[in-house]
Formats: C-alpha cells, structure tokens, sequence
C-alpha cells in the first residue's frame, strides 16, 4: 500500500505509523463491509462465494450465513437490523434480530428489480439503493435478462413500505452515500467512471445530480465503493485502489492497493479504521480521519 497526498486537504490523511494489516485471505470476491459501532464487529460478503462473514477483533473471522443470496452491500437500519442487496433475488432484504430474513423490496411497478447494489439508511429511517444490473450476469450473480428498461436509483420508506424511484439515468449506479449533513446524496456510475451529487429534501426526494468529479483512469478498477469522511472527503473505490475527493471535487489523495478494493468502510473504536474488501482479501489501515457511524 501507498498513500500519495496530492493536495494540502490530503496531507497525511493515512497514519504513517499504523502497518497495513492483512487480515483474512482466501475469499472469492470481498464486497459489502459495515462496522456495528456498537457491539464492535465488521460484516462483509463474499459475492461468489455466496456467504456472508463477520469479522470479531478478538475472536477473528467467522461464517454468519452460508447462503447470502449473493449478497453485495450491507448496511444497518435505524434498530440495528442488517440491510442487503441481493443479487441472487434481485431483492433489498432485512435481516431480524431472530436471524429470520424479510424482502423489503424486489420489483418495481410489477416488474423485477435488476440487482440492489449498495444501500445506504438516511437518519430518519430511508433505505436508498441503487440497482443495477450487475447480478443478472454470470459472473456476480444468475445470467437472466433485466425486466427493466432501466438501472436507477431509490429510497424505501419502511414505515409505509413504498418503494420511490428516484432517478434512472445512470448507465450503472453502484456506491452512494450522504454527505454528514445529509443534505447530499452522492452516487457514483461504473460505466462513466465519475461521482454524481444530488440535493435532497426533507421529504427524501433528489435534485440536481451533476456531474461532481470524474476518476482518474491509470490503471485497473472501477468506481464501486463510495464512502464521505465525517469532515466531508469523498473516498471513491477506483483505478489502482481508493480516490479521494474533496466536496467540491477535487481529488486531494489516492491510496493505491495490491488488490482492488471493491468496497471499504470505516470502523474500530474509534472509528478511525479503514477496512478494505479487497478482493480475495481483507484489509485495515488506520486514517488521521473519521468515518461517520450507520447507527
């Protein structure tokens, strides 16, 4: 790993004095990490290996689910309930406090969603995804042909169990997340290689959505992952590992990884810990930055 400053925003945004620590390998195909900032562990899926693992520093890496449903992203409710996209079922699932799932979402407007993605819980309980087509090909999930004409973006309202489109012009929509004060949703498209950034209203509705900052394409990888510090800095999974952008776009850092990071989350007790689901493997540097707790 190397970490290359490339403004005075991203100086020393990863502690130098923290080794870049393995700490699990062998996995098909790392996605979906989310740290409980409460009982203290990390969640994360192996898409193609069709299981779900948790991470207990003490104890190690353990099996939580054997069949995810090719789970991808992961995240947690307002009540601490796990939330996934499933591209196995094309569905955004819950799983209870008894370990029982329920299907919150897996059509739209009678149709089939292609794929939930990556999903992030606004503080007032919206659940936005965003679905592209990725799990209806061999490779991330069952080869089957979309039911929609499109691959957007949404929010679920669990109290009324509606399910809102909220924008269908992405080529492929993959990581989202709010800025700390939510008054952003940012939403970056694997296909155009950039970060989108929406307004958003009380009401949970989206605005805007111009093109905020494009990738720097140098190397192999994607934009997948997208995560805001809680001082603001958009980190973007990218070509050669991780981009990091300041909220008006400019790139201040880049972290370049052995293994391309197709997601990452902070975590730890102080949540100053950057996991990194890196393929086959999983990673954990330390940042001189926070990251912003789900629950």
């Amino acid at each position: 790993m190397i970490y290359e400053s490339l403004s005075a925003e991203g100086k020393e945004l990863i502690d130098p004095e923290y080794p870049f620590t393995k700490i699990a390998d062998g996995f098909r195909f790392l996605e979906g990490p989310v740290w409980h900032p409460y009982e203290k562990h990390l969640t994360f899926s192996d898409i193609m290996g069709n299981a779900l693992y948790r991470w207990i520093p003490q104890d190690g890496v353990t099996l939580l689910k054997q069949n995810s449903y090719l789970t991808n992203g992961n995240t947690y409710d307002r009540s601490g309930c796990l939330i996934s996209c499933e591209h196995g079922t094309s569905s955004l699932s819950k799983m209870n406090k008894d370990g029982s799932r329920t299907v919150l979402a897996d059509s739209y407007n009678g149709k089939g969603l292609n794929s939930p993605n990556d999903a992030v819980v606004r503080s007032d309980g919206l659940i936005y995804f965003t679905d592209p087509v990725s799990g209806r090909n061999e490779k991330f999930g069952i080869p089957r042909k979309p039911e929609l004409a499109f691959s957007g973006v949404y929010v679920y309202n669990p109290k009324d169990r509606s399910l809102q489109l909220l924008v269908n012009d992405f080529e492929k929509p993959n990581g989202l997340c709010f800025s700390p004060d939510e008054k952003y949703l940012y939403v970056n498209d694997t296909i155009q290689q950039h970060i989108r950034k929406f307004s958003v209203d009380k009401s949970g509705k989206i605005s805007g959505g111009e093109v905020l900052c494009d990738l720097i394409l140098d190397g192999p990888g994607v934009a997948d992952g997208l995560k805001v510090s809680k001082d603001g800095l958009l980190f973007c999974s990218a070509p050669r590992g991780i981009q990091i952008f300041s909220p008006n776009g400019n790139i201040v850092g880049r972290l370049y990884v052995p293994e391309f990071p197709a997601n990452f989350t902070w975590g730890g007790p102080e949540l100053d810990m950057l996991f990194l689901c890196s393929t086959t493997t999983l990673y954990s540097v330390r940042t001189s930055i926070k990251g912003i707790p789900v629950l």
